[in-house]
């Protein structure tokens, strides 16, 4: 299976990588030559455009930062429709908005290729080791063929249902991580101020009903004092937005969510939108006159799990007969006249 891959970031260069690792015949395009560099050395081809590497491969993954960054490589005159062939799987793994997948997909099933958006979950340390989780919203067809390659990129695999729905529930947890960071800032900062240690702070949360991943890595960062978890300001402050037209459109009155957005809007005016984003607990050290900081932890998170082969979740609560009902699911969405509104 011939793989293409477009968007070599933080975390889409990791993922091209365990594609390159796991020998699949990659090819690869971004527009920074220094990323590109590296999987190029490793053996991997380079697309001369998003057309081209679409022309030439049976999948073509985006990674990308944004969804208008993602619509631009799609529908530019040299985009990936542009070149796109019947039966060929479009594999968006961006953080994007759920109706511009849901539209974009179609632009693809009326060039005869298979939407798939499957964004990932876990931090760029486990992209680079293969053990990041993925989400994947498509028909199950869809799925099933693309399962192979995802494997070779995450742990867990879990399809989420129709198009579209991958992209919900990413937003849905990328904000529930920063509603722990933030919570965990205001924690750190709170048991500083009343004179614990915060060695012997963070291992207390470790080892209660507060932990959570988010502490188990990014409080460790925090503490480093790197702040370093190879996630920006400017995209908490879009994905935070991602999850509020969600909640708008489902007519869901949100409270902590308008607080988060300013937090951070705060956070981009006083150290810019490309700040690591637990830095944010910069904010609490100015204004109480301190340093959130303790020896012995790392700059940067590495994973220490061994690379396992990846599998698919099944939900807990589903029957045996999980893959069949998804199938249903999909061809229902498929059918509904509402599709070709959202098409639209």
């Amino acid at each position: 299976m011939k793989i293409g891959f477009i968007g070599l970031g933080n975390v889409g260069g990791k993922l091209a990588g365990s594609l390159l690792r796991n020998g699949f015949d990659l090819t690869v395009r971004d527009l920074d030559p220094a990323a590109v560099r590296p999987l190029a050395d490793a053996g991997a081809r380079v697309g001369e455009s998003p057309a081209a590497l679409a022309a030439s491969c049976d999948v073509a993954i985006t990674c990308l930062p944004s969804p208008a960054a993602s619509r631009a490589v799609l529908e530019a005159e040299d985009g990936v429709l542009a070149g796109l062939t019947p039966g060929t799987v479009w594999a968006e793994m961006s953080t994007t908005d759920e109706a511009e997948v849901r539209r974009l997909g179609a632009l693809v099933q009326a060039k005869g290729g298979e939407p798939v958006d499957c964004p990932v979950s876990g931090g760029c340390h486990r992209a680079a080791t293969g053990n990041i989780a993925i989400f994947a919203g498509g028909a199950r067809a869809a799925f099933e063929r693309l399962l192979p390659v995802l494997k070779a990129m995450g742990r867990r695999i879990l399809h989420t249902g129709p198009l579209g729905s991958a992209s919900v529930l990413k937003v849905v947890t990328n904000y529930l991580a920063t509603a722990n960071l933030v919570s965990l800032c205001e924690a750190l900062a709170t048991a500083k101020m009343a004179g614990m240690d915060l060695n012997t702070t963070y291992e207390a949360i470790r080892i209660s009903s507060g932990n959570s991943f988010v502490h188990e890595t990014e409080s460790q960062v925090i503490l480093n004092g790197s702040r370093d978890i190879n996630f920006t300001m400017d995209l908490v402050s879009k994905d935070i937005g991602l999850f509020g037209a969600i909640a708008g459109r489902a007519g869901v009155p949100l409270e902590i969510a308008p607080l988060l957005i300013d937090i951070f809007r705060d956070g981009e005016a006083r150290y810019g939108p490309r700040e690591w984003s637990p830095n944010i607990v910069r904010r609490l050290e100015e204004a109480c006159g301190i340093e959130i900081r303790a020896p012995g932890f790392p700059a940067e998170m590495v994973d220490d799990e061994p690379e396992e082969p990846g599998h698919e979740v099944v939900p807990k609560g589903r029957a045996p007969d999980f893959a069949a009902e998804t199938r249903r699911q999909s061809q229902a969405v498929a059918d509904s006249p509402h599709a070709e509104a959202d098409a639209g």
